[in-house]
């Protein structure tokens, strides 16, 4: 009988393997990418302290308006943007890319794209 894999489950492998590797300084902290079916979020975060730095998402009011009518990958891209913004304004300019065990395809992309157009250095 074949078992079908539970995807979520192997995401979060890929995610803690990644992570073992991955630290965020206050120099150079990561980007941490969540993606849920309808939704993308993105932190700026400093492991060292354990602080997130900024944040954007599909969620926020001030970005509803902007993203409504737009398909998932353009939405991602401009949250990337806006995060792009917020970190460029505390004064970081290079990221650590942390995809959270995505595949680097399709909305995951589009929000690297969208942050590296705005300024961010990966």
């Amino acid at each position: 009988m074949f078992i079908k894999p539970d995807k979520n489950a192997e995401r979060q492998k890929r995610h803690k393997r990644i992570r073992l590797a991955m630290k965020g300084t206050a120099e150079i902290p990561r980007m941490n990418v969540y993606r849920s079916l309808s939704n993308i979020y993105v932190q700026i975060i400093d492991d060292a302290r354990g602080v997130t730095l900024a944040s954007a998402s599909t969620l926020e009011k001030a970005v509803a308006a902007d993203v409504k009518g737009k398909t998932k990958k353009e939405a991602a891209r401009f949250i990337g943007q806006r995060a792009a913004k917020k970190a460029l304004e505390q004064g970081v300019g290079t990221v650590v890319f942390d995809r959270g065990g995505y595949l680097y395809t399709g909305r995951v992309k589009e929000l690297a794209d969208g942050a590296r157009e705005a300024g961010l250095k990966f």
